[in-house]
């Protein structure tokens, strides 16, 4: 039977989506407790998201700079309560499909755990939310934040 190796139990990383949302900023609290309790890596990930018919209508630099200004928030929030706290933390912030950036960074930087905040759209229970969406996925253990 092999030597049960001490330190290497529970998750080494954990990815947290962010977008500002009530549920989002409950879902980094969230995680930011299970990192600290884990003794593990928290990774914040801002998945900024410009529409077409912004672009269309010539609207995308202001989109983009509204996404780069919420980003920044963002990034200043999460890495100063995770350095009151001593959790090792980090931020990035992409542009893109939530639900497809979110899949290509758990993967990248190979998180054991994906924390979200609940969809608060109605739109969403025809669709389906991204919570709902990485949890078929069925990649990592998916924990959605009401």
């Amino acid at each position: 039977m092999p030597d049960f190796e001490i330190g290497t139990d529970g998750p080494s990383l954990i990815m947290v989506g962010v977008d500002g949302s009530r549920t989002s900023l409950r879902a980094a609290a969230y995680a930011a407790g299970l990192a600290r309790r884990q003794h593990s890596r928290l990774l914040a990930v801002y998945v900024g998201r410009v529409p077409a018919s912004a672009a269309a209508a010539g609207g995308a630099a202001a989109m983009s700079q509204t996404v780069e200004q919420v980003a920044d928030e963002l990034e200043q929030l999460m890495l100063s309560r995770t350095a009151e706290t001593g959790i090792a933390a980090e931020f990035r912030s992409v542009r893109g499909d939530p639900l497809a950036e979110l899949t290509r960074i758990a993967e990248q930087a190979q998180a054991d755990a994906v924390v979200v905040g609940a969809s608060e759209h109605l739109g969403h229970r025809i669709v389906g939310s991204l919570a709902a969406r990485l949890v078929r996925a069925g990649k990592w253990p998916v924990i959605v934040v009401p």
